[in-house]
C-alpha cells in the first residue's frame, strides 16, 4: 500500500450518479485474487464498444471515443470527480483494486456507498466528500478548462483549485493516519507482533497440548 500525502493531478469527471461496482469492474473480470492488471478493464463496458472478456488484447478492441477516460485531455489523471452514491451495488473489493491499478489515487464525490468507501481506505485510495454545490462547480470548471489540475493536501485536509481557491474536507483521524503511514489492516496488526508472540508463548506454557505441531519463535 502506497502512502498518501499530497497529490497534484489532472482531474477526470465521470458525470453519472449511482455508478455501481459492476460498471467500475464488470463481473467477468473478477476471476483473480491478484490486485494488478485489473486497471485495464476499469469501466470496461463504458470504455469499449465491444464486449470485454478476460484475456482479450486491448489493442484489438474498439474504444468508445465519447467516454472521458479515452479522451486525450484526461490522460494520466489521478483524481476522479464523481456524483452521488459512487461505488454502490455489490461489495466487490476488486472495483477499488481496478481504480487503484488504473492510477487513480483520489475520488471526489457527493457521496459514496459505505462498503466501497471503506474499501478505498483499506487500499490506499482517498475518497473525499464535498457539498453538492461545490461538486457542481468542480464539474463545470473541469469540463471547461483543459489541463484542469487539483492539489490535494491530506495533512492539511485541503484541495487547492487552479484559481487559488482552497476547499477543505473532513476525514476521520485514524483513517488519515493510516493513509499517511501506508498502513493497511495487516500492517496495523503487525505493529503488535511482539505482543502477539508474547501471548502465544504464554499460552503455550499454560496449554502446550494445543500447540503440538507449532514451533513458536
Amino acid at each position: 500500500m502506497q502512502a498518501f500525502t499530497t497529490l497534484t493531478s489532472l482531474t477526470v469527471p465521470v458525470d453519472r450518479i449511482n455508478v455501481d461496482t459492476d460498471a467500475i469492474l464488470p463481473k467477468q473480470f473478477m476471476k483473480t485474487i491478484l490486485r494488478t492488471g485489473l486497471g485495464s478493464h476499469l469501466f470496461d463496458s463504458w470504455r469499449f464498444l465491444d464486449p470485454g472478456e478476460p484475456g482479450m488484447c486491448l489493442t484489438d478492441r474498439k474504444p468508445n471515443p465519447d467516454f472521458v477516460l479515452n479522451q486525450s485531455r484526461y490522460q494520466g489523471a489521478s483524481i476522479l470527480l464523481a456524483r452521488d452514491n459512487f461505488g454502490c451495488g455489490s461489495s466487490r473489493e476488486h472495483a477499488v483494486w481496478a481504480i487503484d491499478d488504473f492510477g487513480i489515487r483520489a475520488i471526489i464525490a457527493v457521496s459514496f456507498a459505505d462498503i466501497f468507501y471503506n474499501n478505498c481506505f483499506k487500499n490506499g485510495l482517498l475518497p473525499i466528500t464535498l457539498d453538492r454545490t461545490v461538486i457542481d462547480k468542480l464539474f463545470v470548471e473541469t469540463k471547461s478548462t483543459e489541463g484542469y489540475q487539483l492539489v490535494i493536501d491530506l495533512p492539511n485536509q485541503s484541495i487547492t483549485c487552479p484559481s487559488g481557491e482552497v476547499l477543505f474536507f473532513n476525514i476521520e483521524p485514524y483513517r488519515k493516519h493510516c493513509l499517511l503511514q501506508a498502513l493497511d489492516d495487516i500492517s496495523i496488526t503487525l505493529q503488535d507482533s511482539d505482543a502477539i508472540k508474547a501471548y502465544e508463548r504464554q499460552r503455550y506454557a499454560q496449554e502446550p497440548w494445543l500447540f503440538s505441531d507449532l514451533k513458536l519463535g
